[in-house]
């Protein structure tokens, strides 16, 4: 048989292979996908989100497996020019209550996953001179590096006395992170120094998205402060060779002093502007600007194009990026919802009007939808606060979550939202070139 006939019995056997939902690799577990048809909406008002359909990728309502938390994606170069994608995940037992961080991928755009495997750095350390506290990690995003092939999983640290999350004796936060080689192999736990007394008792880019620039540069950003309350947000740079991260410069401080502050930021570039939206604890999220992602301004509520203000109880936004448009994906207070905690159920998405930074009403729409009576019985909705996007190819973007139901045995389902597009995305990756 020559090369070329093997080749296309190669390509025919791989995409039965994807339309029949098959193991993509004989020696992984995968978990495959259930489609939501109920769940599929299309949605044509705001020109670019062509439909948005609910997928379960992995199910434990019942509680008889594992609740996975915190599932973050990024696209990977695979074999033969495709993109892959890779799954930072972890298990969750209660608040603030994770297991070791797991990785995950796909080789057929996110139809079939691989058995979680344990990332050895990112588990629980011991404490040297605190017996019996442990070090954990949480809030991973992982990112692909192109400049060096590499994978950047950045979380940050968390301590536990026992099985548990210490509450007596939670230590100064900071961010850790392992990298993710060409080979597939991940490196050891390493730290984010910050040697500045601002973040004496946490600096963190928890659950936040980055941005990786031309010249291989990272651009995030921080939640900070001395203190529990009053925490500061600013814009940060940093270098990253494939190895180390290096914070090279942090911005001027956006301040908020209700409850702990300012959490939980999140960046977006759009055209030749940075965005950031922000976590608060005062009834809103916020949006701010920067030209060039170290000065930010015009700190400004999440608002309605009416000027009608959008209630959102201290819950992360995350932004939803294409080159024709901006769209941020949140949580926020509905009818539907009104007893159900922070009001995590469901996700939405709108188009956001960047000259006014506000978002506009008629586009949104639901990205995953409440599960249950939000209304008489809460206890039984699932939240989904914590998700992530991604921009998986020129045609679809995912938003992933992990549900869980705090009152209800910690139980939920592996969720992802496959959001088509009416027109290419030009800011996906391509990893062909």
């Amino acid at each position: 048989m020559n090369d070329q006939i093997k080749h296309l019995l190669l390509i025919t056997s791989s995409l039965l292979a994807i339309a029949l939902h098959l193991p993509g690799r004989a020696d992984a577990e995968v978990t495959r996908s259930t489609v939501d048809n109920a769940a599929t909406t299309e949605k044509a008002s705001d020109g670019l989100i062509k439909s948005i359909t609910k997928v379960t990728l992995r199910r434990n309502r019942d509680g008889s497996g594992t609740t996975w938390f915190h599932p973050r994606a990024c696209m990977v170069p695979g074999t033969d020019g495709l993109p892959a994608a890779l799954m930072n995940l972890q298990a969750i037992g209660g608040s603030d209550y994770f297991g070791q961080v797991h990785w995950s991928e796909s080789d057929d755009f996110g139809r079939t996953w691989s058995k979680p495997e344990p990332i050895a750095a990112l588990g629980r350390d011991p404490v040297e001179g605190h017996p019996g506290l442990l070090a954990g990690v949480c809030d991973v995003t992982p990112q692909f590096h192109p400049q060096s092939g590499t994978v950047l999983a950045l979380g940050h640290v968390v301590f536990y006395r026992g099985p548990r999350f210490a509450r007596g004796d939670q230590l100064a936060r900071y961010p850790v992170y392992a990298v993710r080689g060409k080979d597939g192999s991940w490196s050891g736990r390493k730290i984010l120094q910050w040697d500045d007394p601002r973040g004496g008792h946490i600096y963190t880019n928890n659950c936040g998205q980055r941005i990786v620039m031309p010249n291989g540069d990272i651009m995030m950003s921080f939640t900070f402060g001395p203190k529990a309350n009053n925490r500061m947000v600013a814009g940060v740079r940093c270098s990253f060779d494939g190895d180390e991260l290096k914070i090279i410069e942090v911005g001027p401080p956006l301040e908020n002093n209700v409850g702990r502050g300012l959490l939980e930021p999140s960046l977006a570039k759009f055209r030749d502007q940075f965005y950031m939206t922000i976590r608060a604890e005062d009834g809103h999220g916020y949006v701010a600007i920067s030209d060039d992602g170290l000065n930010y301004r015009r700190k400004t509520a999440w608002a309605w194009d009416d000027g009608e203000p959008i209630g959102m109880s201290t819950t992360q936004q995350h932004w939803l990026t294409h080159s024709e448009g901006l769209f941020l994906v949140y949580t926020r207070k509905d009818v539907s919802n009104a007893k159900v905690i922070r009001w995590r159920s469901p996700l939405w998405v709108a188009r956001v009007d960047t000259e006014r930074l506000c978002l506009i009403r008629e586009s949104e729409t639901v990205v995953l939808p409440l599960v249950g009576d939000g209304v008489n019985n809460p206890d039984g909705v699932a939240l989904m606060g914590n998700f992530n996007v991604t921009n998986a190819g020129p045609n679809e973007s995912w938003v992933t979550v992990g549900e869980w139901m705090p009152r209800n045995g910690a139980k939920g389902d592996l969720l992802m939202s496959r959001i088509q597009w009416a027109r290419p995305n030009a800011l996906a990756p391509d990893f062909t070139k």
